[in-house]
């Protein structure tokens, strides 16, 4: 191959907040004779891939050049430049409508709000192509969803944990799609998630700013990069709030809490972002079984012993996703929706506070 067209494939995880099967990524450095459009370069360079399959991917956020996003498939490849193109992980077979509760917040022509409940996948996955959101919307929507996702994920254009409840939008066609992936591409929009965490952060509140990568010990889990500059991985910033705080911490100095309520307000859309931060700073989520389970819950008081038991009793990673404001792709309207806490994790604020 020659060097204007050297192509590397790797695993590649999308900018969400759950995990995704490994994908593949492509990377091409642009000779000076590669054209006028970047979408006819790469469709000649890669000839598995159609052009407007190139330019859907370039919709969805899934091309950069030199690390900056690509956002019109017209463009004029740069000479010498490195452009590195994401595709989404092989396909499972098409998904069946499936007729399941949704909690529609908001619905128009173009796309939709769910506020998700636990226990919900967001798409199908090998060995689990029923129950999930996607069902659900087909059978909602029928063959209005937009179809850049591909076959297993029409119009999921971005995705919380399948323990994660709260708001996700979904575009009904692929204008709604490209305008929506833009603006999580670029973080231009406004995503709060309130967090119940074992213990507490040092600071009552604080941005989180620093580079997330693969554990070396548990390929599932992100954490916090040592050496950034060396390490391969992707900035991630959270602002978080504390909201409340819970009793005291058994065997720990005067004033450090047992539990804590936190807002915590996404500027990028890692995976497991919250949950790989607030690890970091001492105060995982309760529930995690993921991040969580190595700590014990230790509180002070005539209560800790049943606020133990509830934390203990509680069956998902306490996250909820509260708050989703956006620009709306084809209107320009501006968008903004609240969910209320749920009620396993009300239940379980109303034990903390007895602490």
């Amino acid at each position: 191959m020659t060097d204007g067209a050297r192509t590397a494939r790797s695993a590649a995880v999308n900018d969400d907040e759950d995990y995704e099967a490994p994908g593949e990524t492509r990377h091409a450095i642009a000779p000076a004779d590669a054209g006028e459009r970047v979408d006819a370069w790469l469709a000649k360079l890669w000839p598995d891939l159609s052009r407007s399959r190139v330019q859907g991917l370039i919709g969805a956020g899934k091309l950069t050049v030199d690390g900056a996003l690509v956002t019109h498939a017209k463009d004029k490849p740069r000479a010498g430049a490195r452009y590195e193109l994401t595709l989404p992980p092989p396909e499972p077979a098409a998904p069946l409508p499936e007729t399941l509760p949704l909690t529609i917040v908001y619905e128009d022509a173009h796309l939709i709000v769910i506020d998700k409940a636990s226990g919900m996948a967001m798409h199908p996955a090998p060995g689990s192509m029923r129950g999930t959101l996607v069902n659900a919307l087909l059978a909602h929507c029928g063959d209005s969803l937009s179809g850049i996702g591909g076959v297993a994920r029409p119009g999921i254009v971005h995705r919380i944990d399948k323990d994660t409840t709260g708001l996700v939008v979904v575009a009904k066609h692929d204008a709604a799609h490209q305008g929506l992936a833009k603006l999580f591409a670029k973080h231009d929009l406004e995503r709060v998630y309130y967090a119940v965490t074992r213990g507490a952060p040092k600071e009552r509140s604080a941005r989180i700013e620093n580079v997330l990568v693969r554990s070396s010990e548990d390929r599932r889990k992100y954490v916090v990069a040592r050496n950034p500059e060396s390490e391969a991985g992707k900035r991630a910033v959270t602002d978080y709030w504390t909201v409340e705080s819970f009793g005291q911490q058994a065997g720990a100095s005067i004033g450090r809490p047992a539990a804590a309520l936190l807002e915590c307000r996404l500027h990028t859309g890692r995976t497991h972002q919250i949950r790989a931060h607030l690890t970091h700073l001492g105060a995982p989520l309760i529930g995690d079984p993921l991040y969580g389970k190595q700590r014990a819950f230790k509180a002070e008081g005539p209560h800790a012993e049943a606020a133990a038991a509830a934390v203990a009793a509680f069956p998902r990673q306490a996250l909820h996703a509260a708050v989703l404001g956006f620009k709306h792709p084809v209107t320009g309207e501006d968008l903004r929706f609240e969910s209320p806490l749920p009620d396993d994790i009300a239940a379980l604020l109303d034990v903390l506070r007895r602490l």
